[in-house]
């Protein structure tokens, strides 16, 4: 879906050649993410002239010139689909045709724009690939470094903050944990280029009005329901990042209190989600009342009902740019969630097992990386393989990958890690 409007005159319909072929972002590469290192400037005219871009012949062509950036600004969706995807890109469309300029967001250390209607409401929030932390055209003092290097989080690459927060929407099924609907869209807008011929690649996601987030209240107004979703989306993506301020609180119309126990909470922000290997996870939500509290029975429901297989097909449909480490990550994580779970554990004994600790200054492995630790070292590892994956695999403590193995190495890797698991649950009970 691709939308191109004219400032004076509303909507303006697409002339197309015979041979008009829009070259989107549909089967996006890590040698896309890559390209432009030395002019950043401009990456996409780069990126267009790929050779491993998907050519779609159903959307319109999208003009790249200056001068029809200008008067004819466009959005076009590169990765998401629904309903309420494309009433998003219809509204920022409509603010676009409105005259209305992005407005860049103060807070935080990558560029993000707010886009709102032509009443000043808040409607999108935008957040550009190459503005990233660390990026090279990051507005915050924080860039220089091309896509692809290590990260602020050195699991997550940079330039690939976007994908993981399309990534969490798609596997928050029917919105469980509320998380705001998200997709992977380009903008030929001037407001959002260095120079007019250069195209934006970001996140666009819809924005959630809220009084406060959850550092500016008490986690007691917080209701177990809302606290329970986010912390089982947070271990099932590994989230490196949970911290309170990207934990909104609901504002609900016609109601200026709120009460203990009910106040809803939203999750944004899930660009440091599903790393490449099992990182140290951050759950602000850990030492709440709430996340000591058993599953309800709705919630175990939910959890039973996961498909980690599934879901990555989900992914490596969807998301075609996500790494498979990444993948595997997640699939890791959701068993040991269910299997958690199954055994009666509650969501702060998960977050716990997860979270790596500090003892005299030292940082020591988390649990669930001690019995990952374990379960590969006792899988025979083709040697070969192993040096071509040692760059990835010797991420420093902790840092277990499990990209480094082949197909077959992988599925015992994840028959044994289901036995192990199992096991160490079984103890607990005893013990407890």
């Amino acid at each position: 879906m691709a939308v191109a409007i004219d400032q004076h005159h509303g909507f303006k319909p697409f002339s197309r050649s015979q041979r008009c072929k829009l070259q989107s972002f549909g089967h996006l590469d890590h040698n896309l993410l890559e390209l432009g290192q030395t002019s950043f400037s401009h990456p996409f005219e780069l990126a267009f002239e790929a050779d491993n871009i998907h050519r779609s012949f159903s959307t319109p062509c999208l003009p790249l010139s200056g001068e029809d950036l200008n008067s004819h600004p466009r959005i076009e969706i590169v990765r998401g689909s629904g309903a309420p995807i494309h009433a998003l890109v219809v509204e920022v469309a409509i603010a676009m045709a409105s005259g209305v300029q992005p407005t860049p967001l103060p807070s935080g250390l990558g560029g993000a724009y707010v886009f709102r209607n032509k009443n000043g409401t808040n409607i999108a929030v935008a957040k550009p690939v190459d503005e990233e932390p660390l990026a090279m055209n990051n507005p915050k003092g924080l860039g220089g470094h091309v896509l692809g290097q290590p990260g602020l989080k050195r699991s997550i690459r940079i330039g690939e903050t976007g994908i993981r927060e399309l990534a969490a929407y798609l596997l928050d099924h029917g919105g469980f944990a509320g998380v705001p609907p998200t997709a992977l869209v380009k903008f030929s807008h001037a407001s959002f280029s260095i120079t007019d011929a250069a195209p934006k690649l970001a996140s666009l996601q819809r924005f959630v009005g809220h009084g406060f987030d959850a550092g500016e209240l008490g986690p007691s107004l917080f209701s177990v329901d809302s606290v329970h979703q986010i912390g089982i989306l947070d271990i099932r993506l590994l989230n490196l990042d949970r911290h309170a301020g990207n934990m909104l609180v609901m504002k609900h119309d016609n109601n200026t209190s709120y009460v203990s126990g009910v106040t809803d909470l939203v999750p944004i922000d899930h660009g440091f989600c599903l790393p490449e290997w099992l990182d140290d996870p951050y759950f602000e939500w850990l030492h709440w009342p709430q996340a000591s509290i058993p599953f309800s029975d709705s919630e175990f429901e939910y959890i039973s009902k996961l498909d980690p297989f599934k879901e990555a097909e989900v992914l490596r449909t969807e998301v075609p740019s996500l790494r498979e480490s990444s993948i595997r990550v997640l699939i890791v994580c959701t068993i040991f969630l269910k299997q958690a779970a199954a055994a009666g554990l509650c969501l702060a004994e998960i977050g716990q097992m997860m979270t790596r600790e500090f003892c005299g200054g030292e940082e020591s492995q988390s649990e669930l990386e001690n019995i990952c630790l374990q379960v590969k070292s006792s899988i025979p590892h083709n040697e070969k393989d192993k040096e071509e994956t040692e760059g990835e695999s010797n991420c420093g403590i902790g840092g277990i990958s499990f990209g480094d193995l082949n197909q077959g190495e992988w599925e015992l890797f994840l028959d044994n890690f289901s036995k192990f698991v199992l096991g160490v649950f079984e103890e607990k009970k005893c013990k407890n």
